[in-house]
Parts: C-alpha cells; sequence; structure tokens
C-alpha cells in the first residue's frame, strides 16, 4: 500500500506542475496583464517599471518558477476585474461549490442506485422500461435546458422554489453554509437536481449493467444452489459487488459536479466558484482563471487518490494481485 500511494503521489505532483504550467502560459497568451492594470493610455515608462515590479521582464522559465511557488502557496495575485486576492475569492465561492455538488452526488446516489437495482432485478415491468426512459432523457437533454424547464415549472408556475441565488447561509469561521438554514434548502433544491440528473442517470445505468452482470457469475449460482433467499443473494452478494466500479465512477464524477457546476451555476445564479469562472472568461481575468484550472485539477487529483486507495481496501482480489506480483 505504501508504495502504492508514493507512485500515486509522484503522479499527482506531474499532473499538478502539468496543469500549472498550462494555467502559467494564460498569462503569456491571454490578454496583457500590464494593461490590465495601467489601462490603454499608459506611458511606456510605466509599463516598463510595472513589468519590472512584477517580474515580467524575467526569463520564461524564471516567471514559471515564481508561479509554481506562489501557486503552493495558494497565491495567484489579484484579480484584475475586481482588485481582490484570488485566494480570498475562491474562498468565498468554494463553500457554495462545493454544498450544491455534495447535495448533488448525494441525491444522485440515493435515486440512481435503487433505480438501477430495480431495474436489474424487474427487466420488462413497465416502472423497469420508465425508469430506462426517464434515463436516456437525462443524459439527451442538454443541463441548462433542465435548469431552465425546472425554474419554469416549480418558480414561475408553481412557486413553490426559489429561481436564484444561494439564499440565507450560517457562517462558521471563514466557511458559510446554506444547509443550516430552511430558505438555503429551498435556494439548492432546483440547482442540485439540475447537477444531479445526468450523475443519477449515468449511475442508475451503470448498476444495472453490472448487476445484471454479477447475476450471470457462477459464485451467484452456487448461492442459489446453496439455498439462499433472493434478498441475500441480491442484497449480500451482487448489490455488495457490484458498488465496487460505482463506488469508482461516483467518486471521480464527485470531481466533475465540482468542475463542471459552472452552467448550473449561471443559470441559478449561484454564487459559486464556476460563476465566478465564467465571469474571469468574460473579462480575461487570467488571475482568476489560472487559480481556477489549478484549484480544479488539484481537487480532481486529490478525489483519484482517495478512489484508488479504497479500490485496493475494498476489492480483495487487487491486494491479492499486488501480493503476487501480478
Amino acid at each position: 500500500m505504501g508504495a502504492f500511494i508514493l507512485r500515486r503521489l509522484v503522479q499527482a505532483i506531474i499532473v499538478m506542475v502539468s496543469v500549472a504550467f498550462i494555467a502559467f502560459l494564460l498569462f503569456q497568451y491571454v490578454g496583457d496583464p500590464v494593461v490590465f492594470l495601467l489601462g490603454q493610455d499608459a506611458t511606456p515608462e510605466q509599463i516598463r517599471q510595472l513589468r519590472a515590479d512584477l517580474g515580467l521582464d524575467q526569463p520564461f522559465f524564471v516567471q514559471f518558477w515564481h508561479f509554481l511557488v506562489n501557486a503552493v502557496q495558494g497565491e495567484f495575485g489579484l484579480s484584475l476585474r475586481q482588485g481582490a486576492k484570488v485566494s480570498r475569492l475562491l474562498g468565498e465561492r468554494f463553500p457554495a461549490t462545493f454544498e450544491l455538488a455534495m447535495v448533488a452526488a448525494v441525491l444522485a446516489l440515493l435515486v440512481g442506485v435503487p433505480m438501477g437495482v430495480y431495474a436489474a432485478l424487474k427487466r420488462g415491468t413497465f416502472l423497469s422500461q420508465a425508469f430506462m426512459t426517464l434515463s436516456l432523457l437525462g443524459v439527451s437533454l442538454p443541463t441548462f435546458l433542465i435548469g431552465i424547464l425546472l425554474i419554469l415549472v416549480f418558480s414561475v408556475w408553481l412557486g413553490w422554489l426559489p429561481s436564484f441565488g444561494r439564499g440565507e447561509t450560517v457562517q462558521f469561521g471563514w466557511w458559510s453554509s446554506g444547509l443550516f438554514t430552511w430558505d438555503g434548502w429551498l435556494h439548492v433544491i432546483l440547482p442540485a437536481i439540475t447537477l444531479a440528473v445526468f450523475q443519477l442517470t449515468l449511475i442508475m445505468r451503470l448498476v444495472r449493467a453490472e448487476m445484471l452482470e454479477v447475476l450471470r457469475t457462477d459464485y451467484i449460482k452456487f448461492a442459489r444452489a446453496r439455498g439462499l433467499t433472493d434478498r441475500a443473494i441480491y442484497f449480500g452478494h451482487a448489490l455488495k459487488n457490484t458498488l465496487v466500479p460505482v463506488m469508482t465512477i461516483t467518486g471521480l464524477q464527485l470531481g466533475g459536479l465540482i468542475a463542471f457546476a459552472i452552467i448550473t451555476e449561471t443559470v441559478f445564479q449561484w454564487p459559486g466558484m464556476g460563476l465566478l469562472f465564467i465571469q474571469a472568461v468574460t473579462f480575461a481575468d487570467v488571475p482568476v482563471m489560472a487559480a481556477y484550472l489549478c484549484l480544479i485539477a488539484l481537487i480532481f487529483v486529490v478525489i483519484n487518490l482517495i478512489v484508488d486507495m479504497l479500490y485496493v481496501v475494498v476489492d480483495p482480489r487487487l491486494r491479492v494481485a499486488k501480493a503476487g506480483g501480478h
């Protein structure tokens, strides 16, 4: 396990350095930060002086090294649009994105897994076919359209739920949470459903496919020959082995929920990192864009590492294979 973790850490460092290099290139090819800071009317002397102060007159790889050192410390400079430290802006927006992604992930699991199990065990029934049809719609419909339809039905027509914003929040130090107020829960329902639909259908179809595959294996036939009940076979053996690949996919999708919540946050004006990134792209706010890329890469790397470790812990076959040198 120690060698496995070390190997994964080395891979993670390589990935992070590569992403940092791509983020650094934004400073070189997406606008000139000096022009953004001084404006179009700046004199050549002012431009040269600011370049020297920012270290932009140094060689390329020297600048990249300074960028890496600052990135490790969580420093990406000042936002060109808001004039505030990028680390503070991301720190303020991260709780909103994280809570939205977690609520969507829990919703996708709580609904997707039972639907997948039912669709596998009750093949050919009306409800099973209805689940499969809904899953096709969930995969096919774009996220922004789902969000707009939910707003139209539950906010405009019925007036049950708010259509934008995060609602009332509670502050715990630097962390703000809307999950401890009723108004916060009302605001998170629609964006969480919108974000969860695609993940829910993916999990449902994956659980169904894996469940059908496991039910055809020899040890399930042996369990039936031993006289075990259907409940013990389905939930004690089949579902347990089905959830191993589901756990892997779900872990990876959690990073995707955080990274790709941009559209959902834009539709619902959710004050998270995705909305901040869209605003940064519109204004060519390079420091915010670079910091967002590095943070998302870090989230993916950490989640991948955790999932890989859990995969080895949960699946004994991998431990046996590693012990045998395969």
